[in-house]
């Protein structure tokens, strides 16, 4: 018999959110709560994607709903949170995934609009997503919430100011709001990955998978499981004493700067 890890034993008969989650990232982390035991509600405006991803799931013999929602709306996002309580009973996890992303552009060049709509799907939506959820984690007894960052809210990214700015409130915003519940049982930390093999970085193309690639010290993009691993981490009772963190699953991005093998003191690096 397989001896199970605290985080498994951890997640057995608890109930998870996970918003943007009908692809990439968040449906693994989905599928990573349901398999670890947990039932799992998720939310994003795909709707037969939420249903594909719903059925794999209790085809697997997982617990899982699919319910459509737009995270910049309150009423979405309070009935997310609905569904929990009213299918599951209870409300104990949440991932806050959904994300943005607009043309890089300097930053006069950038339109009104389109920093509005990243600030609204990154802060705005983390701030009604939480506002939702903590409530129903207090009736609960506590819980634990991961908000999607980046590293490009740890160190920014030239030409993508409206996303830097949506990362970086993200980050204020978890801080504060681990600050505002420590005392009642809900920790809340976020997460910044660095480049990660998803459709949106696939679908640029070869060259921009390379270019990733080559910015990451450890030379390779992460995997969608290797940002799970750690939404379940803090999740679990491992983590018990993690809360406000921000934690960079990078490859080492957002350590510094990494001079190319070839480099000599003196010489200017190529």
């Amino acid at each position: 018999m397989v001896q199970q890890t605290t985080l498994e034993h951890d997640l057995i008969g608890t109930v998870a959110l996970i918003a943007g989650g009908s692809k990439g990232i968040g449906a693994d982390a989905a599928r990573a709560f349901a398999a670890a035991g947990a039932a799992v509600v998720i939310g994003a405006r795909d709707q037969p994607l939420l249903q594909k991803l719903a059925a794999e799931i209790s085809e697997a013999g997982g617990r899982a709903v699919g319910v459509r929602s737009d995270v910049t709306v309150a009423e979405d996002c309070q009935a997310l949170v609905d569904t929990a309580v009213e299918q599951f009973g209870r409300l104990d996890f949440a991932f806050n995934n959904a994300t943005g992303g607009h043309r890089p552009a300097l930053l006069a060049d950038i339109t009104l609009e389109e920093f509005d709509r990243e600030i609204a799907t990154n802060v705005r939506g983390t701030f009604l997503g939480m506002k939702a959820q903590i409530p129903a984690m207090l009736k609960s007894g506590g819980g634990a919430i991961v908000n999607m960052a980046s590293v490009a809210g740890l160190t920014a990214t030239a030409r993508l100011a409206p996303y830097v700015a949506g990362k970086a409130g993200i980050i204020g915003l978890s801080r504060v709001a681990a600050l505002d519940y420590a005392d009642q049982g809900i920790r809340v930390n976020a997460i910044a990955p660095g480049p990660i093999r998803t459709h949106h970085i696939e679908s640029a193309g070869e060259r921009a998978q390379q270019l990733a690639a080559q910015s990451v010290p450890i030379q390779r993009m992460g995997a969608p499981a290797e940002v799970s691993e750690v939404v379940l981490w803090l999740c679990s009772s491992a983590a018990s004493y993690v809360t406000g963190a921000v934690i960079p699953i990078d490859g080492g991005q957002s350590a510094g700067l990494r001079p190319s093998r070839n480099y000599e003191p003196g010489k200017p690096m190529d």
